[in-house]
């Protein structure tokens, strides 16, 4: 692991000492978590946004196979 010192709000610092003694867990292993939620959720969101802007590149192709024939052909419609 990577030592990284961080500040936070004096608000902050209560609620997350409230959080840590109540869940029994240190405060680096609650807000090592909250890192890695986010990370995750920044993820998905990269993952939604690549999709939404690739969704239909393909459309105004011409150079590609009718899709539609070859799946009647497999006897897949």
């Amino acid at each position: 692991m990577v030592r990284t010192q961080i500040y936070l709000t004096e608000s902050q610092r209560e609620e997350l000492a409230a959080i840590a003694r109540a869940e029994g867990k240190k405060q680096s292993e609650l807000i090592r978590e909250a890192i890695d939620r986010l990370i995750d959720q920044a993820g998905a969101n990269r993952r939604r946004v690549i999709l939404r802007e690739t969704a239909g590149i393909w459309k105004d192709r011409t150079d590609l196979p009718d899709f539609r024939t070859i799946r009647t052909e497999w006897g897949r419609n």
